[in-house]
């Protein structure tokens, strides 16, 4: 399983140090993007996004919280192996899907679809086939630091059937309240990546953080 450290609790005022420290031990990062209306608070904008992914060469899982994540898709350069995550709940329409996910792809980057802990996973199902990831928020959306919501992980069951059942290739993400406890259930459950954020960020030495969660 696959760990990005999650930005949003680094030390912002010395994020490329952060960003240097951690490259030679972790799978990627993790960047989440909320707008104060989504959700309840307020990250980054489209410039800061841009040099974060100026500075890493990792890739990147570009997580948007956002009522309009339209605006992002010309916005920023992404890579290749770089994902665009959008909520299912800030889009809702079909047609409205299935044009950004064709927007995203024409960038050549990757695209995957968030879900709330309240949402069905299959809300998602006429989508996946055009998916690179499903991202399951295992939190309510909006802040770090929350309590890990269990019952999330029999969405991870379904989807992994579905993903065998429909011969398909997305993975499946989870992001909210990882940590030291709870990770290695979460893995057993057979998420392929996490985002973590207070578990490493938490700590002075955030490098041994990282490491002790392998």
């Amino acid at each position: 399983m696959k760990i990005l450290p999650s930005l949003i609790s680094s030390d912002l005022l010395n994020l490329e140090k952060t960003i240097k420290l951690l490259e030679p031990h972790c799978d990627g990062f993790h960047i989440d993007v909320m707008d104060d209306h989504f959700v309840p608070n307020l990250t980054w904008g489209y410039s800061f996004v841009q040099a974060i992914l100026n500075i890493s060469t990792l890739p990147i899982n570009l997580h948007l919280m956002v009522d309009s994540p339209e605006k992002w898709v010309d916005k920023i350069k992404l890579r290749r192996d770089d994902t665009f995550v959008f909520h299912y709940e800030a889009t809702l329409e079909p047609d409205r899907i299935l044009n950004l996910i064709q927007a995203v792809k024409i960038l050549g980057c990757k695209v995957g679809i968030a879900i709330n802990p309240e949402t069905s996973v299959s809300k998602i199902f006429d989508y996946v086939d055009n998916l690179d990831q499903v991202l399951v928020m295992s939190v309510k959306p909006g802040f770090s630091g929350q309590k890990f919501i269990p019952e999330v992980l029999d969405k991870v069951e379904i989807l992994k059937n579905h993903r065998d059942s429909m011969n398909l290739n997305f993975t499946i993400s989870m992001d909210g309240g990882i940590n030291k406890e709870n990770i290695k259930l979460i893995e057993e459950s057979g998420i392929d990546e996490v985002g973590m954020a207070n578990a490493i960020f938490s700590h002075k030495d955030i490098v041994k953080a990282l490491k002790d969660l392998y």
